[in-house]
């Protein structure tokens, strides 16, 4: 394979409080966007210039696409590298845990929705199913949360979180964290 494009996304984790539940924010792609047109996403995109490193640009495009001030944003350690069949990303995602009550700002030009859902939804979500693109018929794994359907890279960072998440309270983020990989040091 050609050499990657590398990219980043935030997965932010919003925690209403110590005791509920956290929500993981996606956001709807716009329509009318030439690649991946209306389909459930992180906040990312492919590295910029000026991007100091991956993690910067992650939270840049998080600022640009759903205006989450990177100061909002407190990290919890990074998922495995994946990577897109079509497109040939490296997608690096970056976990952060983000406070309830900021009031999103979806960048008109690329995001139709921002999207909040429960880690417990997610988790019930996982099946399999059938998808068509560009003619060819395909089964993939993906999660179901009411209308809204989570496949192909997303639901692979998504299945990687939904393992290494850690829900206990009193942990140092309040209640998550992130567990190490089998065979990495503790982040």
């Amino acid at each position: 394979m050609a050499d990657q494009i590398p990219a980043a996304v935030l997965v932010p984790l919003l925690l209403a409080s110590e005791d509920a539940e956290p929500h993981v924010v996606f956001t709807r792609r716009s329509t009318d966007l030439r690649r991946h047109a209306g389909e459930i996403s992180f906040p990312g995109g492919r590295s910029d210039a000026q991007d100091v490193d991956l993690l910067e640009t992650a939270l840049r495009e998080a600022e640009e696409e759903i205006g989450l001030a990177r100061t909002h944003v407190s990290l919890l350690g990074a998922l495995p590298p994946t990577s897109t069949f079509a497109t040939n990303y490296l997608i690096h995602p970056f976990v952060g845990v983000v406070p309830e009550g900021l009031g999103w700002r979806p960048s008109a030009r690329e995001v139709d929705a921002v999207l909040e859902l429960s880690v417990g939804a997610l988790r019930s979500g996982r099946t399999r199913t059938r998808l068509e693109r560009r003619g060819i018929s395909f089964e993939t794994d993906a999660y179901i949360v009411d209308e809204h359907l989570i496949w192909g890279a997303t639901a692979r960072i998504l299945q990687h979180l939904l393992e290494r998440l850690d829900t206990k309270p009193g942990s140092e983020q309040g209640a998550v964290m992130l567990r190490a990989e089998a065979g990495s040091p503790d982040r």
